[in-house]
């Protein structure tokens, strides 16, 4: 090639590098509103979106604003556009498995649940196993656990293994007592139970650490199930204005399906994955992804106890309605802060799951000890910090430690926790007030499947201590109620700076991704129950509209300049 036009060569790329590259598109017309810098809402009128599918700048008056180098706008409608929302504890895979098997949510009587099993075995004849979730008995007249013979006298010619709400309790039927195995002679492991009934036989109800003798049988999803149970997750995730979520939990095979989508390019929502335990954590490591897609290991979930509901949450005091128990501890002092240091060793995020204010003050203490060994700055994770005790409450600031907790527990457990407490114990109950008062970081979340992953709910609850119905009046406990600016900032830009995550999203601002949502109605111009009620119009992830609510025009046009 002659010199000259090598030459020339160069220079024309020059030129192509240091002019615009390829176009900037333009959001326009929209009621934009987000959590700002300073903890104020702050609202804009326009984003332009670069071709990388980040932010460049947000406008407050597009008017005159200039914006050059754009070719293609998007009209708003006039709509609130707010940026993707984030759930900071869900389980991704678990969703998903939920939406595909048997769905117990909701039921209202043992009878219900037995017909929802006939119905389902009816269905799927050729099911070796029945496996279901969604179950709570706190909802029924009698408000007692169903038991294996409640299953057998629907289905005993297979084994059916149904899981509480809160995946903490699950009930077998006498087939799938059989094929783990369980027996009257069979001891509790450490950190579970199985109930018995007066002569010591199981009723079929097992407790926590004693799920898994039942679990390990039940045939193990194949990677093609574990696909079409993420791409189901997803859409879910995505219809309700989740453009990034902290999965709680995730195993080698969870973690495995999330690569093999992320790099088919179908992985579309933004995953900070906490592995389930040190064990997964070891076997996950090393296969970081980086910045090729969307999916990061963060951190290790670790498990302090049970839940409220089938009284494994381990509490300082007796139960007020069972005064023989205290719930379960899960680990040692040494055990936790062995899994604790091995998980901060690694460079990885401990998330404590503890709900009782037992199981509370473990973590804090066994956090302390681990800041003075690595330092404060790790965002130490509690999970759930349900029931706490108002005097370990001050204790999070200066230890570091974020609360991550999730609205709809409250409004949920409401009526149930005030059985399981005495009243005097419920000061520090779900106290998002108290916490941020503190000093301390709070990021929110849902929990889902345990509750539903629509964050409107949250975000209502939050700001009224009530339910959809609007109760009780004046909210429970209400001192502990957020405004709406505390509230968007807890699903927002708390929860991604909980996930190591505040410099890509969580805000939209520039260099931050371009993940946004359109709703059907302001959020500051209505009450808790509108609030909760807000849907969807569409979500948008990168810069790229990746769903929109079927059967409803969109008001947005794209036109080219």
């Amino acid at each position: 090639m002659p010199p000259g036009m090598t030459k020339a060569i160069f220079a024309l790329a020059a030129l192509l590098l240091s002019g615009p590259a390829l176009a900037d598109t333009l959001i326009t017309n929209i009621n934009g509103i987000q959590s700002g810098r300073d903890g104020q809402l702050e609202r804009f009128r326009a984003i332009v979106v670069a071709p990388d599918g980040k932010v460049r700048q947000v406008v407050e008056n597009p008017e005159v604003a200039n914006l050059a180098n754009i070719t293609s706008t998007v009209d708003g409608g006039g709509r609130t556009l707010l940026p993707g929302l984030i759930d900071a504890h869900g389980h991704v895979m678990a969703l998903g498995f939920a939406a595909l098997r048997l769905d117990l949510t909701g039921t209202a009587s043992v009878t219900d649940l037995q017909q929802r099993l006939k119905d389902y075995a009816a269905a799927n004849r050729d099911a070796k196993w029945i496996v279901g979730r969604g179950w709570n008995q706190e909802l029924w007249p009698d408000q007692r656990f169903p038991t294996a013979a409640d299953l057998d006298a629907v289905v005993d010619d297979r084994p059916v293994a149904l899981e509480r709400v809160d995946g903490h309790a699950l009930v077998a039927n006498s087939a799938a007592l059989k094929a783990a195995g369980i027996t009257a002679a069979t001891r509790d492991p450490v950190g579970g139970k199985i109930e018995r009934d007066a002569r010591g036989n199981p009723t079929g109800l097992l407790i926590d650490a004693a799920m898994p003798l039942v679990e390990r049988r039940i045939p193990a999803p194949t990677p093609a199930d574990r696909d079409r149970a993420l791409a189901l997750a997803q859409r879910i995730l995505l219809e309700h204005g989740l453009t990034a979520v902290a999965d709680m939990g995730t195993s080698l095979e969870d973690w495995q399906a999330m690569q093999r989508a992320g790099r088919a390019k179908r992985l579309q929502v933004r995953i900070m994955s906490y592995a389930a335990g040190v064990e997964a954590m070891r076997s996950i490591r090393g296969r970081k992804d980086g910045e090729t897609i969307p999916l990061s290991l963060v951190g290790v979930k670790i498990y302090g106890d049970g839940a409220l509901g089938s009284r494994g949450a381990w509490l300082k005091r007796p139960y007020a309605d069972q005064p023989d128990t205290r719930g379960l501890q899960f680990l040692t002092d040494a055990q936790l802060q062995a899994q604790v240091n091995e998980a901060a060793a690694a460079g990885l995020q401990p998330a404590v799951h503890a709900i009782g204010d037992a199981a509370v003050e473990q973590a804090i203490r066994i956090f302390e000890t681990a800041g003075a060994r690595f330092g404060r700055d790790r965002r130490w994770r509690i999970e759930h910090f349900q029931i706490a005790d108002p005097a370990d409450i001050p204790r999070l600031a200066p230890a570091g430690i974020i609360a991550s907790m999730q609205p709809v527990h409250q409004t949920s457990d409401r009526l149930m926790a005030e059985k399981r407490l005495s009243p005097d114990r419920l000061a520090g109950a779900y106290a998002w007030q108290s916490v941020l008062k503190s000093g301390a970081r709070l990021a929110f979340g849902s929990d889902f499947p345990v509750e539903s992953p629509n964050p409107f709910p949250g975000l209502a609850a939050a700001i009224s201590r009530q339910d959809m119905d609007g109760q009780p009046a004046g909210g429970w406990i209400p001192s502990e109620r957020l405004t709406f600016e505390q509230a968007l900032r807890a699903f927002t830009r708390e929860a991604a700076f909980a996930g190591f995550a505040e410099d890509r999203i969580g805000a939209l601002e520039p260099g931050k991704w371009a993940d946004f949502i359109l709703i059907d109605r302001d959020l500051t111009k209505v009450d808790a129950q509108g609030l909760a009620r807000a849907r969807v119009l569409e979500t948008w992830v990168a810069g790229r509209k990746v769903w929109q609510l079927p059967g409803v025009a969109s008001n947005a046009g794209e036109r080219g300049q």
